[in-house]
């Protein structure tokens, strides 16, 4: 395994740890809130708290699907293209993927820079700056993560193309699954 390889992995393993402790704290956050609330004593800040770590989740969530490639892709549009094309066809698609995510990543910095000395309702000793940082951070980790599936990904916009995450997550490729195929077609 090559350095890139190994440190690509090791990418996606920190974005795993990231998410599965954001998870965990949501999870007791709900619980700590449900109970309360059962309890006929609810948190004053429960919900505003448990918003604010599901969006967490959402966003380094997305940069975690982004390393895995697992993010909304359409891999058998780009497998009806021939290898010519597919190439600079998922390059584009990546670009403009890359880009939308500079673009909200830079718009979420400016929000940032607004909610100077603004805080949470219930909890005002937390800044929403600490809170909207998510959107900026995930931006880049989503555009790193992207950066380097790339060789990845021009291998099979070059290769016999692209399959489903979910079949690569299953262990299959590109060629079991084009036999898999072949066998329902015959």
């Amino acid at each position: 395994m090559s350095t890139f390889d190994r440190f690509r992995k090791a990418y996606s393993v920190f974005l795993e740890a990231i998410v599965v402790v954001l998870v965990i704290a949501l999870a007791g956050v709900v619980t700590i809130g449900f109970v309360t609330r059962y309890l006929g004593s609810p948190l004053s800040w429960y919900d505003e708290l448990a918003a604010v770590l599901l969006a967490w989740v959402t966003y380094y969530g997305t940069a975690l699907a982004a390393a895995k490639g697992a993010h909304i892709t359409c891999p058998s549009v780009l497998n009806m293209c021939p290898p010519s094309i597919r190439v600079p066809i998922a390059l584009l698609a990546e670009a403009i993927t890359i880009g939308f995510f500079v673009f909200l990543g830079l718009a979420s910095y400016q929000v940032i820079l607004i909610l100077d000395g603004v805080n949470m309702v219930s909890l005002p000793s937390i800044s929403m700056q600490l809170t909207q940082s998510a959107i900026p951070v995930a931006s880049v980790l989503f555009i790193i993560a992207e950066l380097l599936r790339l060789p990845e990904i021009v291998k099979h916009a070059r290769g016999k193309g692209f399959i489903d995450h979910e079949l690569e997550e299953a262990g299959l490729d590109a060629d079991e699954v084009e036999a898999v195929s072949t066998q329902h077609r015959g």
